[in-house]
């Protein structure tokens, strides 16, 4: 029966070469995320405030303030999904 080679042995100061991503994030980030959500928040609660008398924020857009409110608490929250 044939000997099978010995392989060489790995050298002990070579060290394996990770992928290390960048952990961190832009500085925009955090202070956009914080302002969409709490933005969408206020303009709901304006809308309800007002809603009897001055049809506030936007009074053309009528019942669509409440999916403007919404659309942009759910850009904050698309947001967070970039947060590291």
């Amino acid at each position: 029966m044939p000997v099978s080679k010995r392989r060489k042995p790995k050298s002990a100061t070579t060290e394996p070469q990770t992928y290390k991503p960048d952990s961190t994030n832009p500085r925009w980030l955090v202070p956009t995320m914080i302002t969409l959500m709490v933005a969408g928040l206020a303009w709901i609660v304006l809308f309800y405030l007002t809603s009897g008398r001055a049809d506030l924020p936007v009074p053309f857009l009528g019942q669509w303030n409440l999916a403007v409110g919404f659309a942009l608490i759910i850009a904050g929250f698309t947001l967070t999904t970039r947060w590291k």
